[in-house]
């Protein structure tokens, strides 16, 4: 954070200081353990755990201020909120960070694919602030900003929504210089009502732009290139049409990942992605536009992209072991999503010569849609090819009409998927997908047990040599 005195803290949020004064270096956090040294505590009482009682834990991995709703022992800032304390100590960093540039980002697929690859180009020409965890909402983006110091010459910031207005909450606060929009599709429908809701939520950020900011706008859907009439200045897009001022052509995968030519103003120049799908070739995309309109060369956008890795979990993650591969992309799902890991599962199954496993949890927040998005997604499974659709406490996937398909269905609990996963055999690809609060980060390690223990036991029994 830039620094400042608890006493100027205290004049910008409203609150009481007690305590002698003392100058906050470092940004501030929710959890004490993860304090840096001269940083702030935010003591939030919550409905299971109260920061009040993290107080002097915090001070003792360097916090040197706390922000909190009630007297504690260390040197403390009284407020009435410390949620809206921290939303207005935000708003002051970003009107003081006169040189920073603010990359916004929202969509309903890719997002955090997308911040990983931006971090990882961006911090090859500056001081780059962009959050490994989950920081897309009204605590995260303020806790960002106040990570970026007087040297930070770029910001990502991720924006999520659950209701409307969310984003443009958000983009009050963050002040994007470049507003990026990946795509619109059914993930939270069921919260918002309808994807027309999504889409003007999304179209918040783009609104949110001054006219001498830059709209970066993806062609997957219907909805996104229309938010281009919300902006008066310059607008950037990506896509796989002939007319994107950013696009991909020559597109070839190798062990699951994607080769191609990036296109844009300034000429082309070859790619090879490091991360797994064909999906990620729009995220990729994104982080160009953005590096197109920062001004970068070509040759610098590529080289970035082909040398990036994906460093947030459970997305895509690729394990290797007895001879199995085993995708886990635990961390949510929708049915975009599901649709683009399908697709990457059979492609790893058809080069390997192996079987294709997909274990699929539910699909959250999908409303009165989620019986016929379940389908529709075991019906793609099933035109696909998929061998084995195991329906892990989601039998909603199964299809109206399978007879005659190749693929072998499984409606099963947790118990059920683990004994399923006796039947993995080495050369074969299974991937692990549902939405968060499924937990299926567990039952891919729960698969992954289960498959070795059975081979290493076959080759210790001499089955195999």
């Amino acid at each position: 954070m830039i620094s400042m005195m608890a006493s100027h803290i205290a004049q910008i949020i409203d609150g009481s200081l007690s305590g002698n004064d003392v100058l906050v270096t470092s940004g501030a956090s929710l959890k004490s353990s993860e304090v840096s040294q001269g940083g702030i505590f935010l003591a939030i009482a919550g409905e299971k755990v109260d920061g009040h009682d993290f107080v002097e834990d915090a001070f003792s991995h360097g916090a040197v201020l706390a922000i909190t709703t009630r007297a504690v022992n260390q040197r403390h800032i009284l407020v009435e909120d410390v949620s809206t304390a921290l939303t207005a100590l935000a708003r002051f960093v970003r009107s003081a960070l006169k040189d920073v540039k603010v990359i916004g980002i929202t969509g309903s697929q890719g997002k955090t694919t997308t911040k990983d690859l931006l971090r990882h180009m961006l911090s090859q020409h500056g001081e780059t602030v962009a959050p490994f965890g989950n920081y897309n909402n009204e605590l995260g983006v303020p806790l960002t900003l106040l990570a970026c110091t007087e040297t930070t010459k770029y910001v990502v910031i991720e924006m999520g929504a659950r209701h409307s207005g969310d984003i443009a909450h958000l983009a009050s606060i963050a002040r994007p210089d470049i507003a990026v929009v990946l795509r619109v599709g059914m993930a939270h429908v069921g919260e918002f009502g309808s994807v027309e809701t999504i889409a003007k939520t999304k179209s918040e950020l783009i609104s949110s732009l001054s006219a001498t900011g830059i709209a970066i706008l993806g062609q997957y859907d219907s909805y996104t290139p229309a938010m281009k009439s919300l902006h008066s200045g310059r607008t950037i897009t990506f896509g796989s049409g002939h007319s994107d001022d950013v696009r991909a052509t020559e597109i070839e995968m190798r062990e699951g990942c994607p080769h191609f030519d990036l296109v844009t103003p300034d000429g082309r120049a070859a790619v090879g992605l490091r991360i797994v799908g064909e999906h990620q070739i729009a995220n990729a995309l994104a982080c160009a536009a953005v590096g197109t309109a920062l001004g970068f060369s070509i040759d610098s956008i590529a080289t970035a992209l082909s040398t990036a890795l994906i460093e947030s979990k459970w997305r895509m993650e690729i394990h290797e072991f007895s001879e199995v591969l085993l995708i886990n992309d635990s961390y949510n799902a929708s049915p975009d999503a599901v649709e683009a890991a399908l697709r990457t599962l059979i492609l790893f199954a058809q080069e390997r010569g192996g079987r294709a496993w997909a274990f699929l949890g539910k699909m959250a927040e999908l409303g009165e849609s989620s019986a016929s998005a379940h389908q529709q997604v075991g019906t793609l499974a099933y035109q696909l090819g998929i061998d084995y659709l195991v329906c892990v406490d989601a039998p909603d996937y199964q299809p109206v009409e399978h007879s005659g398909a190749l693929t072998n269905l499984h409606i099963c609990d947790r118990n059920g998927a683990r004994a399923i996963a006796e039947q993995i055999e080495p050369g074969d690809v299974v991937l692990v997908k549902a939405s968060r609060s499924e937990r299926f980060e567990l039952l891919a390690e729960e698969i992954e047990e289960v498959v070795k223990a059975k081979l290493e036991t076959r080759v210790e029994g001499g089955i195999e040599e």
